[in-house]
């Protein structure tokens, strides 16, 4: 069984996200990049699949700049077999990737496909169901549990009013949620190994996508700073504040 896992590059959640002094979009220079952590999870369920002998190979792709590679190199070094990379440049809508990852299915024979439900950046929930429905594949969204057997696979989703547990045959779709696995570090030996292990180049139009935005970001900007709060002597103060200045009673 093949399963394949996509990954995307974002910057450190970690980190402190500038706004472009232009107002074009966000300063991504000198920014730590990572996985994303849904990706991350992703990745290793597809490794515990694998390492449960459910699965022969583990494949992860990204789309995007060729500094996705580091990601890619990441993946391979937490157990991915091999990596594939489709080059792109700016922002790629989610229809454009999930057409990449519907070329890929049928290119490499993929009888599983693991995605992140989101990514931390853009926040569109939408390429792990454009897929399924792309392949027409059945489809396990805000998986906090996932088992594979005889063929299928049963899925314990996250919803509004708690769980909901599916299963699905087999090939299907998978969006990770954070519940489903803690992920694991990348040992200094496997990381090693990882610098061996095949990336592959393969550009969306030799998959027959056309990635062209038809999207056009207008301006992008921070949040309005919040003013500091203040500290009162008394109820009676708190409440003729909450009357006179923000005026919510």
């Amino acid at each position: 069984m093949k399963i394949l896992v996509a990954i995307k590059r974002v910057v450190d959640a970690n980190v402190k996200v500038r706004v472009k002094s232009d107002g074009t979009g966000v300063e991504l220079s000198n920014a730590k990049m990572v996985i994303n952590p849904f990706c991350e999870i992703a990745v290793e369920e597809a490794i515990r699949m694998k390492e449960a002998g459910a699965a022969d190979e583990v494949i992860a792709v990204s789309v995007g700049p060729q500094a996705c590679s580091e990601q890619l190199r990441t993946a391979l070094a937490l157990g991915a077999d091999r990596g594939i990379l489709v080059p792109a440049e700016g922002q790629v809508e989610p229809l454009a990737v999930a057409k990449i990852l519907q070329a890929l299915v049928v290119k490499e024979g993929i009888d599983l496909v693991i995605v992140g439900k989101q990514s931390i950046d853009t926040d569109n929930n939408q390429v792990g169901q454009m897929l399924a429905a792309l392949c027409n594949f059945p489809q396990g969204t805000f998986a906090c549990k996932a088992t594979l057997k005889d063929g299928k696979i049963e899925v314990t989703r996250e919803v509004d009013g708690g769980e909901q547990t599916v299963l699905l045959t087999l090939p299907a779709v998978l969006t990770t949620d954070l519940r489903l696995n803690e992920p694991r570090y990348a040992s200094l030996p496997n990381i090693m190994k990882a610098k061996k292990k095949p990336i592959d180049t393969i550009s969306a139009a030799d998959l027959g996508v056309d990635i062209a935005s038809r999207l056009t970001t207008l301006k992008v900007m921070p949040p309005v700073e919040r003013s500091a709060g203040i500290i009162v002597e008394s109820v009676a103060e708190l409440v003729n504040k909450l009357k006179t200045e923000a005026k919510v009673i």
